[in-house]
């Protein structure tokens, strides 16, 4: 028989990111005995690679900015397929999360009469990213991890949850996990669980994601019974480093190009130009001239560098296909030929020092090489907009894990004020539903038992697949087949190699101890991410457009249909299985936004 911990909450958050701490801070403040794990260590989450800053219509550079033009600047971006309720709350609310984190002692840089300053992203009409530097994710984890800590709330470090459990009712009743230092296993009962986890880069070979990124908190809804919607919209952020070959795929900030970096191709050309589409042709510039006159006088229309970054993405991917890409398969971004010395290393000090560091280049003086790197996931578990609960009962989800907020394409900034936004009201949420049980759930220990024994397989010695060997398949499989631009031959081999790669999993193993083995949590990290590369591939077919962080050479352009549906994945005993549902019907006021522009 299995041994195990056990430890009980009335909320359990699983992801110590800027949602989950935001969502444990929240439901602690109410009274709720709260616990909070964290794959890695406290304060190591991915959202410290959120660096340009948190969009909020603050109005504090450009006073004609408003929660109305960032809504419509964020469904615009998501190509219209965001849930509208979830934006507009979200550009109603961001202001006063910024000020909330003013409050717990978030250092934000400053304009020269004081206010917290504000800087251009691309997709928003106006400079709207409250910003520290280029570390902005940084100091929020800082300032929401300290602010969590003296509220006492109890974190679990190093522990990874592999599935959660529901009660007779249908109920979440607790999650099993382990603890990565030992390997023992360790049960959380809840009456009420917070997925908080982040994205699942990882799936793809060229990524800016860290290791954690293995789309856990996914594949947990999946199993869980979750709806899952639009997991066929991935952003590829168009600026990661490509070389060397050690370092590509991390983040080139986005206000690297905010702050006055122009794109080139091989031929010194600013290829931006030749791919504004018609949605934005009238508020971007048509000449280098005009758009050079934009970062002087910000009344003219905005610079093609700063388009959405799905637009972006294509982009470079379409001129790096021509032959006109750098040395080493990407384009030039250059600073240095707008901004002095000083300014960059003020501005940006994390890029100034990782070109430095990592690639022995000084963007003070030369360009950098960049090209699109698996970043972030719009998709993710529906939830109801007010409480970001899912469609399982006493189950909620907030940041990269939940879908909707941005349709099919997120906005550069969005991704901060999306994590404080709606981990706090995740956090209301899950505490007004742990308030309303008399009791906690039941828990199965047959089934935690059956979990626990399923996790130790890889040590049973029957197996003979290297998961290391099988997760680089599965990344070379997604990268080459459903990456940028995606087709339906490739997309079918793609399902496959995820098949044939899931027999081989079930036949991982693994060597040595189960005292902090990487080899061992892979081998457990390859389920979530083979379920996970499943519904995107199967989202992705399903979804015969282009549109947002989605493109099909077959289907080349958006089409009135499908911007009218989500496309909804459920885990069956087949696999899981996707099929359209109409998108929640935005109210005349709002849609009226958009006449007017």
């Amino acid at each position: 028989m299995p041994d195990f911990e056990t430890h009980e909450y009335d909320v359990l958050v699983i992801g110590a990111g800027g949602a989950g701490l935001r969502a444990a801070v929240e439901a602690s403040s109410r009274g709720l005995k709260t616990g909070l794990v964290c794959k890695s260590l406290l304060g190591k989450a991915h959202t410290v690679m959120a660096e340009g800053g948190m969009a909020a219509a603050m109005g504090n550079v450009w006073s004609e900015d408003s929660w109305q033009i960032h809504f419509r600047d964020t469904m615009r971006g998501g190509k219209m397929l965001n849930n509208w309720r979830m934006a507009q709350i979200h550009a109603q609310e961001s202001p006063d999360r910024v000020a909330e984190l003013e409050e717990w002692g978030a250092l934000f840089d400053r304009t020269p009469d004081g206010r917290i300053s504000q800087r251009d992203f691309g997709g928003h009409r106006y400079a709207r990213l409250a910003h520290v530097g280029d570390r902005t994710g940084l100091e929020m984890i800082r300032t929401l991890q300290q602010h969590a800590v003296h509220q006492g709330i109890d974190v679990h470090q190093e522990c990874t949850i592999n599935r959660l459990f529901k009660d007779d009712q249908g109920r979440i009743s607790g999650a099993v996990g382990y603890w990565r230092e030992s390997g023992k296993a360790v049960l959380f009962r809840a009456k009420a669980i917070i997925l908080a986890t982040g994205g699942l880069g990882k799936i793809w070979s060229i990524t800016s994601n860290s290791w954690e990124g293995t789309g856990d908190g996914h594949a947990l809804a999946l199993h869980a019974g979750a709806d899952m919607i639009d997991m066929e919209c991935v952003q590829f952020h168009p600026t990661g480093m490509v070389w060397p070959p050690s370092v590509r795929g991390i983040l080139v900030t986005e206000g690297v190009r905010g702050d006055g970096g122009t794109l080139r191709n091989s031929d010194g050309h600013r290829f931006m130009f030749d791919y504004i589409p018609p949605m934005f042709a009238a508020e971007t510039a048509e000449t280098e001239e005009e758009a050079d006159r934009w970062y002087d006088d910000k009344t003219v229309r905005r610079t093609p560098d700063l388009l959405p970054r799905d637009e972006v993405a294509r982009a470079i991917n379409s001129e790096v296909k021509a032959g006109r890409g750098s040395p080493h398969g990407g384009v030039y971004l250059d600073i240095a030929t707008r901004r002095d010395s000083d300014y960059i290393q003020r501005r940006l000090p994390s890029m100034y020092h990782q070109f430095m560091q990592l690639a022995g280049v000084d963007i003070t003086s030369e360009s950098m090489e960049v090209g699109p790197t698996a970043h972030y996931a719009m998709g993710g578990v529906r939830v109801e907009p007010e409480t970001a609960a899912s469609t399982v009962p006493g189950l909620f989800a907030a940041g990269e894990v939940a879908g909707g907020m941005h349709g099919s394409n997120r906005l550069g900034g969005n991704s901060l004020s999306d994590l404080v936004v709606f981990g706090r009201r995740a956090g209301i949420g899950a505490a007004d539903y742990a308030q309303g049980l008399d009791a906690m759930p039941d828990i199965d220990t047959a089934a935690v038992n059956e979990r626990i024994t399923l996790m130790q397989a890889p040590f049973a010695g029957g197996g003979k697949e290297n998961p290391y060997t099988l997760h680089k398949e599965l990344q070379d499989t997604m990268q080459l087949n459903v990456g940028i631009i995606r087709t339906e031959s490739e997309m079918n081999t793609a399902l496959e190699d995820i098949a044939s790669l899931r027999e081989r999993a079930a036949n991982a193993a693994v060597e040595g101890n189960v005292q902090y083995n990487p080899g061992w949590h892979l081998a457990l990290d390859l389920e979530h991410m083979l379920h996970v590369a499943e519904a995107i591939t199967r989202g992705a077919l399903e979804r015969k457009e282009s549109r947002g962080g989605h493109t099909r050479d077959d289907f080349p352009g958006p089409t009135e249909a499908f911007g009218k549906v989500n496309v909804v994945g459920r885990m069956t005993e087949d696999g899981v299985q996707v099929q359209q549902e109409p998108l929640p019907q935005m109210p005349a006021e709002l849609a009226k936004l958009f006449e007017e522009a």
